[in-house]
């Protein structure tokens, strides 16, 4: 992609993944990402530790029984799944009685109880990235519009959910800010903003609301020119194909009417400064209708909002239908590529690929 200078918009979910570890790794003073470290390093072995032993887990289940904690089985983390060092930590901490009852009672696993220092250092690590995964979540799924959400999303964290807030320990700001300094920069690019911008432009229920004040009138400009190549693009042969002008010649002329000398020229003679200024006219105009009319609720589908209004609105429909089809994540590959691993294994790597290729399709779309 960047030998061929393609524009293209990184994933959302491996962004924030990285932004997180960034974070962790760049904690000040040195003391402090060591005991986040031994923390996280508890909480592994804890897990582990129930993991590999079915009496633990038995024993488990009864410590929750009598404390009145929910049946839920702990989570191990995946290196490759998003998400999945926090999931681990808030399951530990909402089972945090329970497991320290179960390891007091074994001889052989006292030593890995978690200490109150471990424990407050996780509960500050939930409090810091506990929101945000529910919006990577949110983020990854195919049959809705994603993409659009960028903008909104990044906005939200900046004002709310990633700004620090009374009675936040120290170790929960510093994490908050680290993730934040980190997306800020990464979405600080000309080409990622430009796209996000215009998804967000033809998202009906959001439009201009997200966009900066200087940035709101050139994303207006930048799709009346976009769309103006769009609709001259579509209007005009196509310059590789020689028989273009004579196949719409034909077309126009009846064959048996004696051409005349200025119907050699008339598809050759350029389009007027006129006929391309009332083009931009009438694109300039139906941006600034479209931007006007009312948009529907932020829990409605933006789809359903352009197919009513694709009539009203023909050319600004195009260039939604061009930037609302982009994935804000790669979840949507990611499930291509474990489904490819679930179908050849070491017992059927003998299929051949069209065969795999039809056993891929159909396990993603049936």
């Amino acid at each position: 992609m960047e030998l061929n200078e393609w524009e293209r918009l990184q994933c959302f979910g491996h962004r924030l993944q990285l932004a997180i570890e960034n974070s962790l790794k760049n904690l000040t003073p040195t003391s402090t990402r060591q005991a986040v470290e031994r923390a996280v390093g508890v909480c592994k072995r804890v897990v582990s530790a129930f993991s590999n032993s079915w009496k633990r887990r038995r024993e488990l289940a009864k410590a929750q029984a009598a404390l009145g904690l929910p049946h839920h089985q702990l989570i191990t983390e995946t290196p490759t799944r998003w998400g999945s060092r926090q999931q681990m930590v808030a399951r530990f901490l909402e089972q945090e009685k329970a497991l320290s009852q179960v390891l007091l009672a074994d001889k052989k696993a006292r030593h890995l109880v978690p200490s109150w220092q471990d424990v407050s250092i996780l509960d500050s690590l939930n409090k810091a990235l506990g929101p945000l995964f529910e919006f990577t979540d949110a983020l990854s799924g195919e049959k809705y519009v994603s993409v659009s959400f960028l903008k909104p999303v990044l906005h939200l964290f900046n004002d709310q959910i990633l700004s620090p807030k009374e009675g936040e320990t120290e170790l929960t700001k510093a994490v908050k800010g680290g993730v934040l300094k980190y997306l800020n920069e990464k979405y600080d690019d000309a080409a990622a903003n430009n796209i996000l911008d215009m998804a967000t432009l033809v998202d009906p229920r959001f439009k201009t609301t997200y966009l900066r004040e200087n940035r709101a009138e050139y994303m207006k400009n930048r799709a009346v020119t976009e769309l103006l190549g769009m609709v001259e693009g579509a209007t005009a042969p196509p310059a590789s194909d020689p028989r273009a002008v004579g196949s719409q010649a034909a077309e126009d002329d009846p064959p048996t009417k004696k051409k005349t000398l200025a119907s050699y020229f008339k598809k050759a003679v350029p389009a007027s400064a006129h006929t391309r200024l009332g083009n931009r006219e009438s694109i300039e105009l139906e941006v600034a209708m479209y931007l006007q009319a009312p948009g529907p609720a932020s829990e409605a589908d933006p789809l359903e909002w352009w197919k009513q209004h694709e009539v009203t609105f023909p050319s600004v429909a195009r260039l939604a239908n061009k930037y609302l089809c982009i994935p804000a994540t790669s979840s949507s590959s990611e499930r291509a590529f474990s489904a490819s691993g679930n179908i050849i294994t070491c017992k059927r790597s003998c299929l051949k690929p069209n065969t795999v290729d039809q056993l891929v399709f159909l396990a993603l779309n049936l």
